[in-house]
């Protein structure tokens, strides 16, 4: 991998973590990876655009996050495991001198994760659900039972900014977000969004939605490109985020 901005140089697989390692304090990246036409997943998924440079920063994006936040339609389709210490981030998080495991935090309006869910029945660290108080109590009571930390934000949404104080203030400061496009549009128009760490895949994809869904932004958010690397025509960007977008509900 070699950086093409700020400064065009190698980039040594030991040196990723610092190509993208943050200064103390509290920070929301969201990390996405798109073709050349917008689109972020193929079938469904979004393997299907990744490459082996790509996974390799998702992973450092994931070791150096103290949790990892996603909504709820993103873990289903993904298939979201908890980040387990014998996993490739949980080695790599260890290699770096941090906690191997670390929570999964997932956003859903409606609760909707459920206690069977692998999140939950496999998580070391425990599963976070942040929620609001129109979900269900009966599905929020069951889900606690199960070991989940319930976290209810807001009345009718989910209160993000509020939401993150409370991780924040439980010692989760540094987040990386991984979508889905609701909850990133969100996210944005809540003007709680830092970073967008993008990768571009050389490829046409067609047909799926974008980052931001297909509802785009009543307004844009402006961004600030501050580092590219490159490795087998992929683009590994990182943007600073400058400027929220307006409200958006979430699912």
């Amino acid at each position: 991998m070699r950086r093409l901005l700020p400064t065009p140089e190698p980039v040594a697989e030991a040196g990723l973590a610092d190509a993208y390692r943050l200064p103390p304090g509290r920070h929301l990246r969201a990390n996405f990876v798109a073709a050349l036409d917008g689109a972020t997943s193929v079938a469904g998924r979004s393997g299907g655009l990744g490459s082996d440079g790509d996974r390799r920063v998702f992973r450092v994006l994931r070791a150096l996050a103290d949790a990892v936040l996603v909504g709820y339609g993103t873990a289903a389709a993904e298939g979201y495991r908890p980040v387990l210490a014998d996993s490739a981030v949980g080695q790599l998080r260890s290699a770096l001198g941090r906690e191997p495991t670390a929570p999964v935090i997932v956003v859903s309006r409606q609760a909707s994760l459920r206690p069977d869910d692998q999140l939950v029945t496999d998580a070391v660290a425990p599963t976070v659900l942040v929620t609001c108080a129109a979900a269900d109590p009966g599905r929020r009571d069951a889900l606690a039972a199960a070991g989940v930390h319930v976290l209810v934000c807001g009345e009718d949404d989910v209160d993000l900014p509020g939401a993150l104080d409370l991780l924040a203030g439980r010692g989760l400061t540094q987040l990386v977000c991984e979508g889905g496009p609701t909850l990133f549009a969100a996210a944005l128009a809540a003007g709680v969004v830092d970073e967008l760490d993008l990768s571009i895949a050389p490829l046409l994809a067609g047909g799926a939605p974008g980052m931001l869904g297909t509802g785009g932004l009543p307004s844009p958010a402006t961004t600030r490109l501050i580092q590219v690397l490159e490795e087998d025509g992929y683009l590994f960007t990182r943007y600073a985020v400058e400027a929220p977008a307006q409200p958006r509900l979430l699912d």
